[in-house]
């Protein structure tokens, strides 16, 4: 294997030799959310006419597990990499940026679409969603994913102890997936609040890939394609500088 691909490998076998914490905890904390929320809210929430509510949810659930393991992952690998000093070994290979770029945000990858996966064969007991266009729901999966994955890239190269990334995490990503629409549609708030809900880049994210189950939603796909496609280019673009950079792990 060439040096990204051992790198690859090596972040890889990180989450899965603790799968059972990495993998298996995260599903069963879905699942609890289907069951809590489509108990109390079948029937008294109103989504698109012929889909039941806990359906609807489903797709939601599978994607708010993707983003959020793959931002767990990328980032707690950088930041236990240099709180336990082994960060140093990485940093004497001959690995270019974009190594570090590919070997991380691919384990990231790799890991969110596991989760999702795990959910969804597990929610499939509760209800089974419709699979409209299956093209939309492989590019949000992985489009989501890598966006998470070089967020938690940038969150873990800034982030000095795990006190800050938690607080990037909580303060950040916890609150801007669950007002994305994970829960409910959109076209159920004020308008107000559907204009806020516009200006958070996860709704397009989770809003294309139920398009993909349903074959409606909020706004067109390719719109929430074109938003979702030039977000990860900037972020991609910045994380890539840093890594480039060695913003503090050079010294």
């Amino acid at each position: 294997m060439n040096g990204w691909q051992t790198l690859l490998k090596k972040e890889v076998l990180r989450f899965w030799k603790v799968a059972f914490q990495t993998i298996a905890a995260p599903v069963l904390t879905s699942v609890l959310y289907l069951l809590v929320f489509g108990h109390v809210l079948e029937g008294r929430v109103l989504v698109y006419d012929r889909i039941s509510y806990t359906a609807f949810i489903i797709p939601g659930l599978v994607m708010m597990s993707i983003l959020q393991n793959a931002f767990a992952n990328s980032s707690s690998s950088l930041v236990q990499s240099k709180i336990m000093g082994s960060l140093v070994f990485v940093l004497l290979t001959p690995l270019s940026h974009w190594a570090w770029f590919s070997a991380y945000v691919g384990a990231a990858v790799l890991r969110g679409l596991l989760v999702g996966f795990g959910v969804f064969v597990v929610t499939l007991f509760f209800a089974v969603p419709d699979f409209s266009a299956p093209l939309w729901i492989i590019v949000f999966a992985l489009l989501g994913a890598a966006i998470m994955g070089t967020l938690g890239l940038i969150a873990g190269l800034w982030a000095d102890k795990f006190d800050q990334m938690a607080a990037f995490q909580n303060f950040l990503i916890m609150p801007l997936t669950f007002l994305s629409g994970v829960f409910y549609s959109i076209h159920s708030l004020p308008g107000f609040w559907q204009g806020v809900s516009h200006l958070n880049p996860f709704f397009y994210m989770i809003d294309g890939f139920r398009y993909g189950f349903f074959g409606q939603s909020d706004v067109s796909p390719w719109t929430s394609f074109g938003i979702v496609a030039c977000a990860w280019l900037l972020i991609s673009a910045f994380a890539v500088h840093l890594l480039r950079i060695g913003y503090k792990i050079r010294n």
